[in-house]
């Protein structure tokens, strides 16, 4: 696979690069692509020819369900500390693009996912990434986690105070329970749960907000269109 990047940052998937590619800015030959650098289509526009990396290939999973956004990813990497040698748990996979964020930092991410439906989206979106750290099941995690003395579990659920006991068996002392949720009461009931169960410590409660500025010569301000609220993002540890 190859991407073809243009000056304004657009680009294209090239799955194929024994074929010419077309555009509609014009066709590049299949000979340029597999010399990389820059290249020229046709009509005379210029591309970079550039190998995918992971973030380009988790751009290109199908979707399913709505995935967690990049910057509350960001934000659950930043407070955890997550490393090379780390074991995740990560409920609730969806399309996968958390656990497929998480499994190419830490060392094992198992994802469970109990719909059938996700599940096989997921498990085809892995395959097109290639990560061989990632086990996806397909299991409701309400019912309890194989996995035992992990690092960090994460958990998009409707219902995540239901996955705090399982997730207290399987964390080792000092280990970390992120929860996403998108409402207010979801927050309410989980960090209630929390506050119950002598076995975690409840850190805090936020949510991240991102605003993109567009930038043209002197012409600097806001976007017209921004993320705003996507969800809360629950942070415990077990101690």
């Amino acid at each position: 696979m190859k991407i073809l990047l243009k000056k304004d940052g657009e680009k294209f998937f090239v799955r194929d690069d024994s074929r010419d590619y077309h555009t509609k800015y014009g066709f590049i030959k299949s000979a340029d692509m597999k010399k990389g650098g820059i290249a020229s289509t046709n009509t005379g526009t210029q591309m970079a020819v550039i190998k995918p990396s992971f973030i380009d290939l988790l751009g290109k999973i199908s979707r399913a369900p709505q995935i967690i956004p990049r910057k509350d990813v960001g934000i659950i990497i930043a407070e955890t500390g997550i490393g090379k040698s780390w074991k995740v748990v990560d409920a609730g996979t969806g399309s996968g693009a958390l656990a497929f964020m998480l499994a190419n930092i830490a060392k094992e991410v198992t994802s469970y996912e109990i719909r059938g439906d996700f599940y096989k989206i997921a498990l085809s979106n892995k395959e097109s990434i290639g990560l061989r750290n990632l086990k996806l099941k397909n299991k409701d995690i309400y019912l309890g986690i194989d996995e035992k003395n992990i690092d960090l579990a994460t958990l998009d659920l409707p219902e995540p105070w239901k996955a705090i006991e399982p997730a207290g068996k399987s964390l080792k002392t000092g280990g970390f329970l992120v929860s996403y949720s998108p409402t207010v009461p979801q927050v309410m009931d989980f960090v209630s749960a929390l506050r119950q169960n002598p076995a975690f410590v409840y850190l805090k409660a936020i949510e991240i907000l991102e605003r993109e500025w567009e930038v043209e010569d002197r012409k600097v301000r806001p976007m017209s269109q921004q993320i705003g609220h996507s969800g809360f993002i629950i942070f415990a540890r077990k101690v």
